[in-house]
């Protein structure tokens, strides 16, 4: 496949997905909207990647880019029906472009915790294989609060309903980052947003011990995002 990636911070990538496409030959061109670059015809690609990011749905007159990247992954799930993988922000995003709507939560949920599928969640061809409960990694302050139409719960959390979701065939949101690497709580502890939430979140003694909790995790975070990657790519072979 031809993958757009759509990113809104140069440090929210998509971490260990980069090697899981890499090894199966698929080709990512990276576009960094906060740094002014335009995002290409759609046309010529076969899934669209839109990563996380510190700015919220909303913050258009701050970042003016958010108004034509809502409008892309508008035409992408609807007009042309291919494959989106949304995470966190990207998540969000396409909640908001379909006419769902994204609130800020009372307390930013951050650090590892388990996330729960539900009825569809576990019929979803995106988590076979996987149990009832996942644990994943999180770094969000907002959350989808009303699902657009047409969209599926497919997990939640004690702190958010929506985990992940589906819209049609082969759009995906995910709350949670299953991409997460070696680097990322470090690069992420940088951007002000972030630690702001952090702090709030886990005190500033849990925040500083944060990567010793991840680091012994990375093994299976890696295995989640394989695993998730595979399922996705059966199920779009399945319903080609």
């Amino acid at each position: 496949m031809r993958i757009l990636v759509l990113q809104h911070l140069d440090v929210e990538h998509p971490g260990s997905l980069r090697e899981v496409w890499a090894r199966k030959g698929h080709e990512r061109v990276t576009v960094e909207l906060d740094a002014g670059e335009p995002i290409p015809e759609l046309e010529g690609f076969d899934m669209l990647a839109v990563m996380g990011g510190p700015m919220d749905v909303w913050e258009e007159d701050a970042h003016p880019w958010l108004r034509a990247e809502k409008a892309a992954i508008r035409r992408w799930v609807r007009e042309l029906g291919r494959p989106y993988l949304g995470v966190c922000l990207g998540h969000q995003l396409l909640a908001e472009a379909l006419g769902g709507r994204v609130a800020a939560m009372a307390a930013p949920e951050v650090g590892v915790s388990r996330i729960e599928l539900t009825e569809a969640g576990r019929a979803d061809p995106l988590f076979a294989g996987f149990g009832s409960e996942i644990e994943v990694f999180q770094w969000h302050g907002c959350e989808v609060s009303e699902l657009p139409e047409g969209a599926v719960s497919l997990a939640r959390s004690r702190a958010s309903a929506v985990q992940a979701m589906r819209w049609g065939r082969c759009a995906y949101g995910l709350q949670f980052h299953p991409e997460i690497v070696e680097d990322t709580v470090a690069d992420w502890k940088r951007i002000p947003e972030y630690w702001a939430s952090l702090v709030k979140t886990l005190g500033p003694e849990g925040a500083e011990d944060l990567a010793g909790v991840v680091t012994p995790r990375l093994p299976s975070f890696r295995a989640t995002a394989q695993r998730l990657d595979d399922n996705l790519c059966a199920a779009l072979v399945e319903t080609a």
